[in-house]
């Protein structure tokens, strides 16, 4: 996960009537931008805050999906908090990590097809679960076998990393515990405001131009957060829109989602692929989005494209009823969790062929006109 000085996020119809209902996990926020007025009747904010960890629920561990063991606060960009994420998975290629993943039932993990261009083979994968720093494994972590993969028949990397999603069902059921939860999957029908806050989290690279190359994470490699913001899809892709000279087109599709810190400029990187994108409902996180691809991991860049997993529920849920769970006696013997010092990746977040973006003047400018235009 890298900062950004104008990385967002968003989708086409994402709008939604708050009704007291839709809120981000934030503290109280300063200072606000609220249109005074809009025809659609909803509110636009764009906040800033300084949130700290409020404390951990007491209790006995919770099955249900999309609560944590931590509640409260981090600014984005930064490490995250032992237990924040449980859902938080990470994805092995033959011992290499190389993508993010979220576990969404007890043998099933999903995440993006674009990660699994090096084999289709569901052996030559791992899952890591209960993971906070990839260097030190802790009692709670596990290391799951991969028994059956799922990439989306239609996924086409040559256009934008269309139905950039894969299922991967395990051999063992997941054992669950503070550090290990799942998250809640969308209903087709949920919508969200635009620019609320969701959070992304992964280990990715903090930068991959920079001009020592490939920046990584700092030993111990501690799980990074970062909060965002969706974007409308017509506005990212005037945003995202290549010169004349170039005979391309950029097109937001309805299976994806748009969104970054737009004021802290924060996003995904290489390694953070396939990663989640929450956001929180009445108190319960929801799998919105997965880290798909994005503009190159330097200043100045553009937003990051995530695949919009409520787009694809009814895929997800044919998948699962068509692959009874397996015997677990007929998994590959149990490893221990090992700790991981190196880093390839080899399922980066994908940036399509002459994908250019703005400069950082020229976005500055096309905010200025989409605020104007909002009445601000």
């Amino acid at each position: 996960m890298q900062d950004r000085p104008d990385g967002y996020h968003g989708s086409r119809g994402l709008r939604a009537r708050l009704e007291g209902s839709l809120h981000a996990s934030c503290c109280p926020a300063l200072p606000a931008l609220t249109p005074a007025a809009h025809q659609g009747g909803w509110d636009h904010r764009w906040t800033t805050s300084v949130c700290r960890v409020i404390g951990l629920m007491a209790g006995t561990v919770s099955t249900a999906c999309g609560k944590t063991a931590v509640t409260g606060k981090i600014i984005g960009g930064k490490n995250t908090v032992d237990k924040r994420w449980p859902w938080q998975a990470g994805l092995l290629y033959q011992g290499m990590f190389i993508c993010g993943a979220s576990l969404i039932s007890d043998y099933w993990v999903i995440s993006a097809a674009h990660c699994f261009q090096m084999s289709h083979k569901p052996s030559d994968y791992k899952i890591l679960l209960g993971y906070y720093q990839l260097e030190k494994p802790t009692s709670y972590s596990q290391l799951a076998a991969v028994y059956r993969l799922f990439i989306h028949a239609d996924y086409n990397k040559h256009y934008y990393q269309e139905s950039d999603i894969t299922l991967l069902q395990l051999y063992r059921p997941a054992k669950f515990s503070d550090s290990i939860r799942t998250v809640c999957l969308p209903e087709v029908n949920i919508q969200l405001l635009d620019l609320i806050l969701c959070w992304i989290t992964g280990w990715g690279m903090v930068n991959d131009q920079g001009e020592w190359g490939q920046e990584l994470l700092p030993t111990p490699r501690t799980l990074q957060e970062a909060q965002v913001g969706f974007l409308d899809n017509s506005f990212c892709e005037s945003i995202l829109k290549p010169p004349e000279t170039i005979n391309q087109t950029i097109a937001i599709q309805d299976g994806m989602l748009c969104a970054a810190d737009f004021l802290a400029g924060k996003s995904v990187c290489r390694g953070d692929s396939g990663g989640p994108l929450v956001c929180k409902l009445n108190d319960t996180w929801y799998l919105m989005g997965l880290a798909s691809f994005s503009t190159p991991c330097e200043k100045p860049i553009g937003p990051g494209i995530f695949t919009k997993v409520s787009y694809f529920n009814q895929w997800i849920t044919e998948k699962q009823k068509s692959s009874p769970n397996p015997d677990p006696s007929t998994a590959p013997p149990e490893e221990k969790p090992p700790a991981l010092f190196s880093f390839n990746s080899l399922g980066n977040v994908h940036k399509p062929r002459n994908f250019l973006v703005l400069v950082a003047s020229q976005t500055f400018l096309l905010l200025l006109i989409f605020l104007w235009t909002m009445g601000l």
